[in-house]
């Protein structure tokens, strides 16, 4: 068994195909029309489509359940903020966080109201932290990671 790609359903694929390829540099690897998938893996299927596929009415997929999320990483996390800022129209579900264990992160929503989270490169993390002045070992207690995961982000 092999895991392929998550697939998400959308109701406009030109809308979606634009907003992934805005947003976040994403572009199309196979486009099937009703189906594409996206550099990183990521498959976005049509609603009409995907409502015939499950046997269900166009009417039972619902989106915006915020039950799940697409998960992105960012190396340079400032200016993909910076870049955020010049787009218009984004749905944020709360603006730029920080973690517990030190994490920057930005969550939105899609066209469809699928949660896109980027956080910061967590190995960009730990750089930025042993920058500051701490410790391997503090580093380690202030991101609640064992030793040896800060050795192997170094």
């Amino acid at each position: 068994m092999k895991f392929s790609n998550p697939l998400i359903v959308v109701s406009n694929m030109e809308e979606s195909k634009r907003f992934y390829k805005e947003v976040l540099g994403l572009e199309v690897d196979v486009d099937f029309g009703a189906n594409i998938i996206l550099t990183g893996g990521i498959a976005l299927q049509t609603k009409v489509t995907w409502s015939a596929f499950i046997h269900k009415q166009n009417s039972e997929i619902v989106f915006g359940g915020n039950a799940a999320e697409l998960y992105f990483e960012e190396d340079d996390f400032d200016g993909f903020i910076h870049k955020l800022d010049d787009i218009k129209d984004i749905d944020y579900l709360h603006p730029v966080v920080e973690h517990s264990w030190g994490q920057r992160v930005v969550r939105f929503y899609d066209p469809d109201k699928h949660i896109i989270e980027v956080g910061e490169n967590i190995i960009k993390v730990v750089r930025r932290f042993i920058n500051s002045g701490l410790s391997i070992e503090e580093t380690a207690i202030r991101m609640d990671v064992p030793v040896d995961y800060v050795k192997s982000c170094l």
